[in-house]
């Protein structure tokens, strides 16, 4: 497993980092956020979409409705586990073929501890952690090969 940190100073370096990220996923790449209320999941939801050319006004939350899908240099699937009861309600909400679909796109998965069992093995961890008002540790941890540029990009000034 290959781990790395980052320490955000303010939501608009959330974003950047977000928008650093979509500019260099692939096709496939599944990302599992983790973190408490209000650490910035979202926050960094919209920068990966913005990094991937979808408008910033289209991502909000899906909380409500479970999916929201974006389009953009690649489809997007934003899903948000947070109402979500146990790991079988999202295999009855067809949760398990928004992964299928995903593999030409991006999916992106907010509350993603409460599915874990259900992504695949190759996919990149996000844990944001409320280290004051404005400043979140993110600590990024993946065990595949398919986001090893992606870190290389994020050492780039």
């Amino acid at each position: 497993m290959s781990d790395h940190e980052y320490i955000s100073h303010s939501p608009s370096d959330t974003l950047k980092l977000g928008e650093k990220i979509g500019r260099n996923l692939m096709g496939g790449s599944v990302i599992a956020l983790i973190g408490e209320l209000g650490c910035g999941k979202t926050l960094l939801t919209r920068g990966i979409c913005a990094g991937l050319g979808v408008p910033l006004r289209q991502v909000n939350s899906p909380t409500f409705v479970l999916v929201n899908e974006y389009r953009g240099r690649l489809p997007v699937f934003h899903l948000d586990m947070y109402q979500l009861g146990a790991e079988a309600d999202a295999v009855e909400l067809g949760i398990t073929d928004y992964l299928t679909r995903a593999e030409d796109g991006v999916m992106i998965i907010e509350w993603a501890e409460k599915i874990i069992p259900l992504l695949p093995d190759d996919l990149l961890y996000i844990n944001l952690e409320i280290l004051s008002a404005q400043r979140r540790r993110i600590v990024f941890s993946t065990a595949g090969k398919h986001f090893d540029v992606l870190f290389r990009e994020l050492h780039q000034p």
